[in-house]
């Protein structure tokens, strides 16, 4: 499955007409993740992800549609904490597959 039917899965979409939408949330969210991994930009082009780093890959491409209007949209709609707690659960599944350099 590619990462695009996967985001797609989760927004529980079955239409095309948003997919190239779709591939730019995609692409932010994997850039997202590998500058806060602190890893060389393209490395997930490359290589694949571990699956903490794909969820938060999902999770946040799937934010980005949901709100790209600037709101809270989605599931947590009503929730005026929506919006920094999908940011909180993206960063911890990204530095649970952080490389840390001691």
């Amino acid at each position: 499955m590619t990462m695009l039917e996967k985001v797609k899965a989760n927004l529980i979409l079955q239409h095309n007409e948003d997919d190239e939408l779709l591939v730019m949330y995609i692409t932010a969210a994997t850039s997202y993740a590998e500058s806060y991994q602190h890893i060389t930009s393209g490395t997930y082009t490359e290589n694949t992800m571990r699956a903490t780093t794909e969820q938060a890959v999902i999770m946040l491409a799937s934010h980005f549609y949901e709100s790209r209007d600037g709101s809270t949209g989605g599931f947590f709609s009503d929730n005026v904490q929506a919006s920094q707690q999908v940011w909180n659960t993206v960063n911890m599944l990204l530095r649970l597959d952080r490389d840390w350099k001691v």
